[in-house]
């Protein structure tokens, strides 16, 4: 069976101050079809506490300590959106919040692993996201882009499909040269290409593009696909992940 990491980010998740509950809803649509009709083993790692939590707290989120806050109310709210939506198709979830450690201590990452192989066996959806309420800069992995990739690396899946508000990756930015041309198929990635300056698109985000190709660029050292698509409509998503039909989005592979 194939084991597919999925990843939305904050921008997807939040509309205004609240969450996007559509979007939320039209994801786990997805999800369910995937492993109804697809027979895929899926990981979750979904941004979205902090906005959750601004929805209870209205706080300054340039401050560490008030997005901790944040994601100590909001983590809460946004599994019981997805624990109810689940089990609308009969599917239950898990939460899973992990720190860089997990992947590079060997006994936490045994236990990380073996936690994962259980879920995945009894058919619970673990949901992932940073442990942002407790961690500090050197615990952090740094965004769930980063997270994603090293969860489908770690836990062995055979695709990250990244989820956005941007919905692929162009020879030029898109919102400056309407000319902008979508690369499909990615194969490798130029150094300048990963240091390039951040350019998150919401307060609530922390990465942007570049984020995005550095977790591409993991794969593809790992001999990974990812897959880089708008949150915002599925259209594109539905045809690839569920009908194998690239019709638009990029596709990173060797």
């Amino acid at each position: 069976m194939k084991r597919l990491v999925i990843k939305v980010g904050s921008a997807v998740l939040r509309e205004g101050n609240l969450l996007a509950m559509d979007r939320l809803n039209n994801l786990v649509d997805l999800i369910a079809k995937l492993k109804i009709e697809k027979k895929y083993e899926i990981i979750l790692v979904s941004s979205g506490a902090v906005a959750a939590g601004n929805t209870t707290l209205n706080l300054d989120k340039t401050k560490v300590l008030n997005r901790q806050a944040l994601a100590a109310i909001g983590q809460p709210l946004l599994m019981k959106h997805y624990k109810k939506r689940f089990a609308d198709y009969g599917f239950k979830c898990a939460q899973m919040l992990l720190v860089a450690d997990d992947f590079d201590s060997r006994k936490r990452s045994a236990n990380a692993k073996g936690v994962m192989e259980i879920l995945l066996q009894n058919n619970i959806i673990p949901i992932l996201n940073e442990n942002d309420v407790i961690a500090n800069e050197e615990l952090l992995i740094g965004d769930n882009d980063q997270l994603g990739a090293h969860a489908a690396v770690f836990f062995e899946a055979d695709m990250l499909a990244i989820l956005s508000d941007i919905d692929g990756l162009y020879d030029c930015n898109p919102h400056e040269n309407p000319n902008a041309k979508m690369r499909k198929i990615v194969t490798h990635l130029e150094e300048e290409e990963l240091e390039m300056k951040h350019t998150p698109n919401s307060e609530f985000a922390t990465g942007g593009i570049v984020t995005k190709l550095k977790a591409a660029n993991l794969l593809l050292k790992n001999g990974k696909m990812m897959y880089l698509s708008s949150g915002f409509d599925l259209t594109n998503a539905y045809d690839f992940l569920l009908h194998e039909n690239h019709k638009s989005g990029t596709l990173f592979k060797k």
